[in-house]
């Protein structure tokens, strides 16, 4: 199930990231509930001057030394006329940076609009490079999996199957082995600057697992906080299938499958539960060899080659050694 996000509150933004951005609110609190649209950053140098044409007003405004030595240069009653003008066109929020408090104009306006007013002491490039990380995560597309997600030694395993199949079983087995849970039962995926799937739970049942005769467990408290992971790119895909007689599995390795997830194809492998099968183990394996192959080697596209040769140098000698024995088993069956 994918979700398309429209907006995020500055208040989300404020109480999420407060901490890592070092965020203050000098004024505005009643403008928190405003709608952040456009998941990036605006320097407003050119709004300054009074130039709105191509002002992005939907993005988070930030104010660095450059504007606030600007606006100090300006008489109140310009600064009070300017800074209007911005707010009349529905920005979610300003951030003022290197701890500037802000001029008596601008706080008029801002309190008198209701326009949520920051301060931070990071420098402006710092803070404009972090705060786009972090609202570009919000703004990323993101969607449900129906899956248990693992660290496997620093591969990232999306282990699906339909309800019953074993996938928490399985997962307890690697976790066993030293291996991180990222997520039971329900994945968050979301797309990162459109290049990569990153996993992470939901905040409510991270670091629990349903094991069914059992029940509900604590895996941090059994195994140690090691064993839990906030989040981790998706790598591979593997989905646990009931076996049948007529299935056909996999023989080779040499043929690739991929799984999509909002459009970005990743490595796909169906692995058949049947009795006497160590699932987590060959889980373990087929991660490894994903691995092994991100490293550029392959070992069905090796092994074929391998054998590949040894054939050719056995079809170079096969015309002098084999005649020969057909002969004498010819002569001894007269």
């Amino acid at each position: 199930m994918q979700k398309a996000i429209h907006g995020i509150t500055v208040a989300h933004f404020f109480e999420t990231y407060r901490e890592k951005l070092k965020l203050e609110l000098l004024t505005g609190e009643d403008g928190l509930h405003r709608l952040i649209k456009e998941g990036s950053i605006n320097r407003p140098s050119l709004a300054l001057t009074g130039f709105f044409k191509y002002f992005a007003n939907k993005r988070v405004q930030v104010f660095g030394a450059a504007e606030m030595t600007y606006m100090k240069t300006l008489a109140a009653e310009t600064q009070a006329s300017i800074f209007r003008q911005m707010v009349q066109r529905h920005i979610p929020c300003l951030v003022l940076t290197r701890n500037y408090h802000g001029t008596k104009a601008m706080l008029d306006v801002a309190r008198e609009m209701r326009l949520p007013l920051f301060r931070t002491p990071m420098i402006t490039m710092n803070f404009v490079n972090l705060a786009t990380l972090c609202i570009d995560n919000e703004f990323a597309p993101s969607a449900t999996e129906h899956a248990t997600t693992l660290d496997i030694k620093g591969v990232g395993v999306l282990l699906r199957g339909s309800s019953g199949v074993g996938k928490s079983e399985c997962a307890l087995a690697l976790i066993e082995r030293g291996h991180s849970l990222v997520a039971d039962d329900l994945t968050v995926i979301k797309l990162l600057d459109e290049r990569e799937l990153m996993a992470t739970s939901r905040p409510l049942n991270r670091g629990w697992m349903e094991c069914r005769g059992i029940g509900i467990i604590n895996i941090a408290e059994m195994f140690g906080i090691k064993s839990i992971r906030l989040e981790k790119r998706v790598d591979l895909v593997i989905s646990l299938q009931e076996w049948t007689p007529d299935v056909v599995e996999e023989r080779t390795g040499l043929e690739e499958n991929y799984f999509e997830i909002l459009g970005m194809k990743v490595p796909h492998i169906e692995l058949y539960v049947r009795p006497g099968r160590d699932m987590a183990r060959l889980v373990e394996v087929a991660a490894l060899t994903h691995a092994l192959k991100r490293m550029g080697h392959d070992p069905a596209k090796d092994f074929n080659e391998r054998l590949i040769a040894f054939m050719s140098q056995q079809s170079a000698v096969a015309p002098t050694k084999i005649k020969p024995i057909i002969r004498e088993t010819r002569h001894t069956e007269a």
